[in-house]
């Protein structure tokens, strides 16, 4: 379903959008670190952020852009998260906005901002100043690529896609950029992701369909049960396709919202499977749930705990850590009636922490994708949580993370 064109395959992929990534000087490592995607003409905006309380000043100016219903350009950084900075994050936030404004000859209150990075560090605005001069310069359709590459920090990769859905009879283009390793958990995840699409479509129903698409996705992973600062997931939608304008549910906003949802899906099992020292991605069902909220949070329980996490890392069927997390989940279930399956294998049931084949078993855990299987017995809601395994590589990130 993805383009897989390495120049078009992104942000640029709809119409009327270019990007740029750049060197400014912000990242330790002197790798790509300002981003800039435009629109050349006005786009509906939508946007879903981090619930945590202690958020980042970008996530704080780019809500206020969101709430006017349109936007025209993003920048966004790595290697400082400028959060937890005060009045000065704020100032430096709005400065960017308006510099970018100014370079492009918008609207300040038409650009989303973004950081990920250090937590506590101030940005260094004449390297963002001088990085969004240089990005703006450099705008094109091939654009795409740098700009993944320029927000991304501990990623292995940057995460990007793009793929077409007909609307009315006219071709309607999607494309993304994402980047999240680690602090990734439910309520989104440390993580920045930029979609755009030549749809036209009324501004509301957008944010009806991005919040929708993210509680099935970004909502639904976690690497390590931390959650952000400055999570950030905003779509441009520029009508530059042609499309009639959809301004009401029907089939139309059910192929634009399934096709989001499949990007969104599909980048958040990207983040998820590049978790901070990852060997293994996880697939964990939950059926059988009296409700996606129970689901979700058994899920959760298993996906987070420690002792599950390094039990995959060390190929270990060990399923009493994995019964364990399911009764503290906090979801009232009847261990009788529990089954959970590592593959096709049976690994608790009735009560019981069954006999497997061992060869069999260690085929399943030596697979980088591993699926998890875990029934209730009770109801018949589900919920599908991506996580990771727990390695020695993320306590090597994370105990010197200074990028």
């Amino acid at each position: 379903m993805f383009s897989e064109n390495h120049k078009t395959a992104g942000v640029t992929y709809p119409q009327g959008f270019t990007a740029a990534g750049v060197r400014a000087g912000i990242k330790k490592n002197g790798n790509l670190d300002v981003a800039v995607i435009y629109s050349e003409r006005e786009a509906a905006v939508a946007g879903v952020f981090t619930k945590n309380l202690v958020a980042a000043a970008p996530v704080a100016v780019s809500k206020k852009v969101v709430a006017t219903g349109t936007a025209r350009a993003v920048v966004a950084n790595a290697g400082c998260a400028n959060a937890c900075t005060g009045e000065r994050g704020l100032h430096d936030a709005q400065q960017t906005v308006q510099i970018v404004a100014r370079e492009l000859g918008c609207k300040s209150d038409d650009v989303i901002v973004a950081s990920t990075g250090l937590i506590g560090s101030n940005l260094p605005m004449d390297k963002m100043e001088a990085g969004i001069r240089d990005a703006v310069q450099k705008l094109s359709r091939e654009g795409s690529v740098n700009a993944g590459n320029a927000i991304i920090t501990t990623d292995t990769y940057s995460k990007a896609c793009a793929t077409e859905v007909e609307i009315g009879g006219v071709e309607v283009r999607f494309g993304a950029i994402a980047k999240g390793s680690g602090m990734i958990r439910p309520n989104m995840a440390t993580m920045l992701c930029f979609i755009t699409t030549d749809a036209d479509i009324d501004q509301k129903l957008l944010q009806t369909a991005l919040s929708a698409a993210n509680e099935v996705s970004f909502n639904m992973i976690t690497v390590d049960g931390d959650e952000s600062t400055n999570d950030s997931v905003v779509v441009l939608a520029n009508g530059a396709a042609g499309n009639k304008k959809i301004v009401e549910r029907g089939d139309d906003y059910d192929k634009f919202f399934n096709t989001l949802k499949t990007i969104c899906i599909e980048l958040a099992k990207r983040i998820a499977s590049d978790g901070e020292g990852a060997t293994k991605f996880l697939t964990i069902n939950v059926t059988g749930a009296n409700s996606f909220a129970d689901a979700k949070q058994v899920g959760m329980a298993v996906a987070n705990s420690p002792l599950c996490k390094t039990a995959i890392f060390g190929q270990d069927p060990n399923a009493g850590r994995f019964i364990c997390a399911v009764g503290y989940s906090g979801v009232q279930i009847d261990p009788d009636k529990v089954v959970i399956k590592f593959g096709d294998l049976p690994v608790y049931a009735e009560g019981l922490v069954t006999s497997f084949d061992k060869e069999a078993m260690a085929k399943v855990l030596a697979e980088h994708d591993i699926v998890i299987d875990i029934e209730l017995g009770l109801g018949n809601a589900t919920a599908t949580v991506y996580s990771c395994d727990l390695s020695f590589g993320y306590v090597k990130i994370n105990a010197d993370y200074t990028t």
